[in-house]
């Protein structure tokens, strides 16, 4: 097991970026490696509330860990302080022991200049989801993320992300 962690600067304030963070909608929209497409099965926004999520390679030849083209995962929200930090407790779907376990997600806003610094750190990662798929997919998450953001789509703002490690 290993961890990731991604940051990146979203010129959005701390509230906006926190609404994308617990909003089911949005999590379909913007938590979606570029190839896939997501869809949310349940969201129960609250510590404690639980939520389901696929993500669906766009072309078949894609190699899901739940199904052949799909990654499901199951996910608790241990932690929730309000435009400050998301704390997630995540399962993929899978009958492969070598992608199981529990994976916590912690993600933390700041306050920097004109909008948020975020940093995103995942620890637990099974081996078996090469380190360099994880990473490519979590920026391209916060990507997505500032773009969701900025087009107002989390409660208005402008903004954008500059990834860094």
């Amino acid at each position: 097991m290993y961890t990731t962690r991604v940051s990146g600067h979203v010129r959005a304030s701390r509230a906006e970026v926190y609404r994308a963070l617990v909003d089911g909608r949005a999590i379909a929209e913007w938590r979606v490696p570029d190839g896939m497409s997501g869809r949310v099965h349940e969201f129960e926004a609250r510590e404690g509330g639980e939520f389901r999520v696929s993500l669906t390679y766009d072309v078949p030849t894609g190699t899901g860990k739940s199904a052949p083209h799909t990654d499901t995962y199951r996910a608790r929200f241990v932690t929730l302080v309000p435009d400050e930090r998301v704390v997630e407790a995540i399962e993929f779907e899978t009958g492969d022991p070598a992608l199981g376990g529990t994976m916590t997600m912690t993600t933390t806003l700041s306050d920097a200049g004109e909008g948020t610094d975020v940093l995103v750190v995942q620890e637990g990662v099974p081996d078996a989801v090469p380190a360099e798929d994880n990473e490519t997919g979590m920026r391209m998450a916060l990507a997505k993320l500032a773009r969701f953001v900025e087009a107002g789509r989390a409660g208005g703002g402008a903004g954008g992300l500059d990834a860094a490690g």
